[in-house]
C-alpha cells in the first residue's frame, strides 16, 4: 500500500531554546534561509507524502501562515522584479495538502498523534518529529517506506548514541536483518541504566500502521505524566515485531541550541549561495586566537 500520509507534531513549547521561542514557535526559527519545519515538510514530500498533518498548540498561527499563500508579498517581489524569490515563495504552499490541528493539551508526543486519527484513517502513515531535521543524501521517511513496503510492519528510525542520551531518549531491542536493518522485539522510553537494552534510540521518524491508535487510547501516561508513543509502540513491537532502521544521515534536535547550530552549520556547508564564504570564514576562525 502506498503510504501518502504524515503526522507531523510540532505543539512543543520550545523552552530549552528560549529567550528565543518566547515569540516565535522553534519550528520556524532559520536554518539558514528556511524555518526549520520546511526542511520536514520537504523530506515529507520528497517521500512521496501528499498528505501532511500538523499537531500544533496556542500560538503557532506562524506556521500555517508560513505554508499559505502571501498575495501582498508575491505582488512586492513581482514589482520588484525580483522573479527567483517568487518563485521559492509561491512554491511553499503547493508542496503538498497541509492541515494543522491544534493539541489543546499537553499531554505528549503519543497524544498528538492520537489526535491524527481521523486524519490517518485506515492508512498506514509517517510521523516525522518536528523537534528533529534529519540531513542525508537520501530521504530517510523514503528509505522507511520501502521498508515498510518491503516487510509489511511498522518501522522506526534508530541511531546509535552514547549511554548519557540514551537515558535522555529510549533505547531498544534489536537483532539484525542485515546491514543498518533490524527487527526490533522490545524498547522503553527514558530507561535507567539498568534498563538499556541496545545503543538504538529512537530517532525522529517512524512508520507506524492505524492499529497505534487503539493502543494509544488505552496507554496511561508515562515518563512526565505524559502519553508516551514509545510505550506504544512497545506494545506493536512484542505482540507483533517492527523494523528498526539505522539512517544514514545527520539528525539535529532543533529544540536545542546546540542542534539548531549544528543544522545551521551543516546547511551552510552544502548551500550553493554562501558554502564558500562559510568554508572560509571556518578557517578565518581556526586562525583566531581566542
Amino acid at each position: 500500500m502506498k503510504i501518502t500520509k504524515a503526522v507531523i507534531p510540532a505543539a512543543g513549547l520550545g523552552t530549552r531554546m528560549l529567550p528565543a521561542t518566547k515569540s516565535m514557535p522553534k519550528e520556524m526559527l532559520p536554518i539558514i534561509d528556511k524555518p526549520a519545519i520546511q526542511y520536514i515538510v520537504e523530506e515529507a514530500v520528497s517521500s512521496g507524502i501528499t498528505d501532511i498533518l500538523i499537531i500544533t498548540n496556542r500560538g503557532k498561527n506562524i506556521i500555517e501562515d508560513h505554508f499559505d499563500k502571501s498575495p501582498e508579498l508575491e505582488e512586492f517581489l513581482i514589482k520588484k522584479d525580483n522573479l527567483s524569490s517568487l518563485e521559492l515563495v509561491r512554491r511553499i504552499p503547493h508542496m503538498a495538502n497541509i492541515y494543522f490541528l491544534r493539541q489543546k493539551e499537553a499531554k505528549g508526543l503519543g497524544h498528538a498523534v492520537l489526535m491524527a486519527k481521523s486524519f490517518v484513517g485506515s492508512d498506514p502513515f509517517a510521523v516525522l518529529y518536528g523537534d528533529d531535521v534529519i540531513i542525508s543524501k537520501s530521504p530517510v521517511c523514503k528509505d522507511m517506506i520501502s521498508l515498510f513496503n518491503e516487510f509489511q510492519k511498522g518501522v522506526i528510525g534508530v541511531q546509535k548514541v552514547d549511554e548519557e542520551s540514551i537515558l535522555k531518549y529510549s533505547s531498544v531491542k534489536v537483532e539484525k536483518i542485515r546491514e543498518r536493518v533490524f527487527k526490533c522485539f522490545d524498547m522503553i522510553e527514558k530507561p535507567l541504566k539498568d534498563q538499556i537494552m541496545s545503543p538504538y534510540a529512537i530517532l525522529g521518524r517512524c512508520i507506524l500502521t492505524p492499529e497505534i491508535f487503539e493502543i494509544l487510547e488505552e496507554t496511561a501516561p508515562g515518563r512526565g505524566n505524559e502519553i508516551q508513543l514509545t510505550d506504544a509502540m512497545k506494545k506493536l513491537a512484542i505482540s507483533q515485531s517492527m523494523i528498526a532502521y539505522e539512517f544514514d544521515g545527520v539528525r539535529c534536535d532543533i529544540g536545542s541550541k546546540i542542534g539548531s547550530f549544528k543544522a545551521s552549520m551543516y546547511v551552510a556547508m552544502n548551500h550553493p549561495e554562501i558554502k564558500h564564504e562559510f568554508k572560509n570564514i571556518i578557517n578565518e576562525f581556526k586562525n583566531m586566537n581566542l
